[in-house]
This record gives C-alpha cells, sequence and structure tokens, in this order.
C-alpha cells in the first residue's frame, strides 16, 4: 500500500499516511476553512465529521488524529497558518 510523508511545522517526524484518506480529509479542511474563515481545532473536526456523513465519507480509523496530522502537514506546507493571538487556537487559510 502506497503512503506519502507528511511535514510537521516544527520540524519534527511527521507520520506516513494513505494518499487517499489525506486527500479527502484536506479537502474537507481547506473546503472548511475556505468557506468558514478562522476555526478552532474542534470547529474543524466537527465540520469535517459532518462533511463526512452528509457525503457518506467512509473513512477508516480516529478521524481527530488523522486530521491533526493532515492539519500540521498544510501548516508545515504554509497552506493554512494558525492564529495565535486568541484562545484556543485558531486556524486559517495562508
Amino acid at each position: 500500500m502506497e503512503r506519502i510523508q507528511l511535514k510537521h511545522p516544527a520540524g519534527k517526524k511527521a507520520v506516513t499516511m494513505d494518499p487517499a484518506k489525506c486527500d479527502v480529509l484536506k479537502k474537507s479542511l481547506l473546503n472548511h476553512l475556505k468557506s468558514k474563515g478562522e476555526s478552532t481545532h474542534k470547529e474543524i473536526l466537527q465540520a469535517i465529521n459532518s462533511d463526512f456523513k452528509k457525503n457518506k465519507t467512509k473513512f477508516e480509523g480516529s478521524v481527530e488524529w488523522h486530521m491533526e496530522w493532515v492539519k500540521l502537514d498544510l501548516e508545515a506546507k504554509k497552506e493554512i497558518k494558525r492564529v495565535t493571538d486568541s484562545s484556543p487556537i485558531r486556524f486559517d487559510i495562508k
């Protein structure tokens, strides 16, 4: 099974993931941020879960665990940014 190496914004060792899983999460996460703007981790997770439910997307494993890695990867690739002047931390499109 093919895997892709994800990146970590702090340069730490990141996980490898099934490209299809990574892709479906990335699309859903970016679509949410494009339509809603700044969002917390919890809001992004809720949006992805309802997106998957609405589109009957089958996903094996923990959506939250995989989403966290995809989020870190997007941050490392400068596609999204962390808005640190708020609590809890929010994320937005770069």
